[in-house]
């Protein structure tokens, strides 16, 4: 049975409330200032390597809600499951696939492609 728009609403508005619970239960591990002081070398680079990796994980689920709360703004304005590139209608599929898909398959080759 093929997914309808209703579902892939439900199902965007899941991942914003799942990205957000992580985010917040990250928000007292990362900090974007330096490192604390040590008296072995190896410590501290542990530390750097733990504080990049939590500080990317972070980022990109920052940018992973933004792109979910996008899609959640285009069913209010009736634009959801548009391609952003040419205008044509985003396949179900890849809509359930990836929800929160900004374009059509055709245009994101296109732009993977140029990269």
């Amino acid at each position: 049975m093929p997914v309808t728009y209703n579902e892939l609403r439900k199902e965007l508005l899941i991942q914003e409330r799942d990205l957000a619970a992580q985010l917040e239960a990250m928000a007292h591990a990362v900090r974007e200032d330096g490192v604390g002081y040590s008296n072995h070398m190896a410590d501290v680079g542990t530390e750097v390597f733990e504080q990049a990796r939590d500080v990317s994980l972070a980022r990109q689920l920052r940018r992973s809600l933004e792109d979910v709360e996008r899609a959640l703004s285009k069913f209010n304005d009736g634009t959801y499951g548009i391609c952003e590139a040419c205008g044509t209608i985003i396949e179900l599929a890849r809509l359930e696939a990836l929800p929160s898909a900004r374009m059509c398959m055709q245009c994101q080759s296109r732009r993977e492609g140029t990269r």
